[in-house]
Formats: structure tokens, sequence, C-alpha cells
């Protein structure tokens, strides 16, 4: 094998690649990143059995071929290089890297016993707008069950339906979902939900953060999603994401989101956010406690918290509330991860009572809703 690319190139494909190999005693292999060099094709090439990563890399093959080096030491090498062309081969088991005064030798594994990435067939792909997801994302993977108790909640719904792509994450104390609009004009109408784990979520992520979207070509700058029965392939520019799917049927969250409020409220997010961290001071450690009313006819929302040990504290914010005298005590952390998820300089907050969820919405925001269960008192 041997072939040359730019050092950007492959600093790019090592930070997209690399980070997925990892410690593993069992199969020392998967601490390795597989260079290809085959037909006409550059590909740096990880996985940990559950997620593979391919990142096609730009340059020129003068023999093909393939080899296995430790991921850790070739992305920490080649991204001290100067931005130059790297002249890589594979000699005696040894892959020589040389560029300008900068020459090494990195002893390997040879290819044979590097697990093969599973295949998935490129049919029909569900296109979006790869800032918009990015953005999505955000928004909603903090809401992932950490407990393994229940695996289906351990990942994000992603189910795809008449031109909308609808993002879902809960852990049963809160929920985040996302809207985002899918781009291409799709054949097969019938809609389709899978579960992607969070760590494959985390991957993308990634990824995402490595390609810079002005390097994408206007008609690529989209993030692509094709479907089997048990695994999904994302491509991202140069990239492509296989991962397995959590089996097991997501809950119908929908039978939670309040359908009618008694109480809606306007108020400014960070006013808002700013007042429920000073409550949080003075809440009960554990519960993390904090209590919000939305007095009628005041035009007032009034965040308190009260400590046996360290004391109380009142804070009384100017907002437009219509409806009922209301309340509600919830978890200040779970509130605070939607507050600082939402982009509106004001949120609409909309509650039924002291024991059903909380509703929080960007003011003019349909795309994307919060909910935060009652601590019951």
């Amino acid at each position: 094998m041997k072939f040359s690319s730019l050092q950007e190139n492959l600093k790019n494909a090592l930070q997209v690649t690399g980070h997925l190999s990892g410690k593993n005693i069992n199969l020392p292999i998967l601490n390795n990143i597989l260079i290809e060099a085959k037909n006409g094709e550059i590909k740096f090439i990880s996985t940990d059995l559950e997620i593979g990563i391919v990142s096609q890399v730009r340059g020129k093959i003068e023999k093909e071929g393939s080899f296995t080096v430790d991921a850790k030491i070739i992305s920490e090498y080649i991204s001290l290089l100067p931005n130059k062309k790297v002249d890589i081969e594979l000699k005696e088991n040894e892959l020589l890297i040389k560029s300008e005064n900068y020459k090494t030798n990195i002893k390997g594994i040879a290819a044979d016993d590097y697990p093969l990435i599973p295949y998935i067939e490129k049919k029909e792909s569900y296109k979006v707008e790869i800032g918009e997801f990015k953005k999505a994302l955000n928004q909603i993977v903090f809401a992932v069950s950490n407990s393994e108790t229940r695996m289906e909640l351990t990942g994000v719904l992603f189910s795809f339906y008449n031109n909308i792509l609808t993002l879902a994450a809960t852990d049963s104390f809160r929920l985040a979902e996302r809207k985002v609009k899918i781009k291409n004009d799709l054949q097969d109408k019938n809609e389709k939900s899978i579960i992607i784990p969070a760590k494959t979520v985390q991957e993308i992520m990634k990824i995402i953060s490595v390609v810079k979207n002005e390097n994408f070509e206007e008609k690529n700058n989209n993030i692509e999603f094709y479907l089997s029965e048990n695994q999904i392939l994302i491509t991202i520019g140069n990239n492509e994401l296989v991962s397995r799917l959590i089996e097991g049927i997501y809950p119908d969250y929908q039978q939670i989101i309040p359908s009618k409020s008694e109480t809606t409220v306007l108020i400014n997010r960070g006013e808002l956010i700013r007042a429920i961290k000073a409550a949080s001071i003075f809440s009960k450690s554990g519960s993390n406690d904090v209590n919000l009313d939305f007095p009628s006819g005041k035009n007032q929302v009034v965040i308190s918290s009260t400590s046996g040990q360290s004391g109380d504290n009142i804070t009384e914010l100017d907002a437009q509330v219509n409806g009922q005298d209301n309340g509600i005590l919830v978890n200040y952390r779970y509130l605070l991860d939607g507050l600082n998820a939402i982009d509106r300089e004001n949120v609409k907050i909309e509650i039924t009572n002291s024991n059903t969820p909380c509703l929080v919405k960007g003011e003019g925001d349909e795309e994307y809703l919060y909910i935060v269960m009652p601590i019951k008192q």
C-alpha cells in the first residue's frame, strides 16, 4: 500500500474515526484504525462492533493495500504534522509516514482480522439539512435515560412520516421533542420509527462538528439516512456511520402531552433562568425542588424555594399570565435543561394543575416542545 494526501484531509478523517477505537482487551485489533487504499478510494475505518465509521479521504494512490495501526498513535502524530502533503507506505508490517522533514514508522496488525462493517444497501434515503439536524439533536439528546432498566429509553426516537422527521427523547421525568423537515419527496409514504442508541447520536454530533458546513457543496449540505431492518446507515459528507438499532417499542409519549391548559404564561427566558438558578441555591438536596406560582390577574410569576438548613428565596417576575390561579413544583435541573435548549427570547409555559406535566415552548416556535413532570407533594 502506498498513497499520499494532505495533512488536513488525514487529520479530519482521524478525528471522525479515531475516538471510536478504545482499549479493548478481548479484541486488541479494535484499538486500531483500518486504512484501505483500494479501487481508487482511500478510507479510514473504525468500529466497536456496535458502530462502524468510514471516512473517505481525497488523495493519490500509487499501490493498493490495507493495514491497521493504533488509532491514538496515528491520530496524535498526524495532528502534529505541517499542513502539507503526507506520504504513507506499508513496508514489512510497519506504516512509513513522511511529510517534509518528518518521518516515522508505526507498527501495526494485518487487516485480515479486522471486523467487517455491515453493508446497508443505499435505496431510498431521508435527507435533512445538516445545520437544522445538529440543532435538533442538541435540543433533545440530554433527555435520554441513563438507566438500562428500560433499554428503549436509552436511545432517541426517530420517526419519519409525511416529510417530517420527529426526534424525541425521554427519561420518564421529562420529554423533549423536535420536528425537522425532510428535504426530499419520498416515494414510501408509510411511517417508519426507529430507536437510535444515545452513543450513536453522540458520534453523529462529533462527525458533524468535524465536517465544516462551508466544505459542503450546496447540493450535499445534507445528512442522509438509509434504514434496514435492525441497522441504520448515516452519510455526512465523505463520512458514513453504520449503527445497530435498539429493539423494542418506544412509549406512546403523545399521551402525556397536554391537549389543553388552564394557565398560559409568556415570560422572558433569560430572566426566568436567572430566577430559577437563584431559587436552586435553597432547594432541598436530592429533590432539587423549585416552586412556580402563576397568580391570575397579577401578570407575575413567583419562583420560590425553601430549605430548612440554608433558608428560603422568593423572586417575582413580570409576565403575561392568562387563566386560573395556578402553580407547580418541579425539579429545577430538568426545567433548566429545557429552557437552555430553547433559542427564543420569550418562552410559553402551559399547565393544567399541580399534578400534570408542565409544557414549555419558545414563543412562536411550533417545532420544539419540552415537558417536565411535576414533583407530587
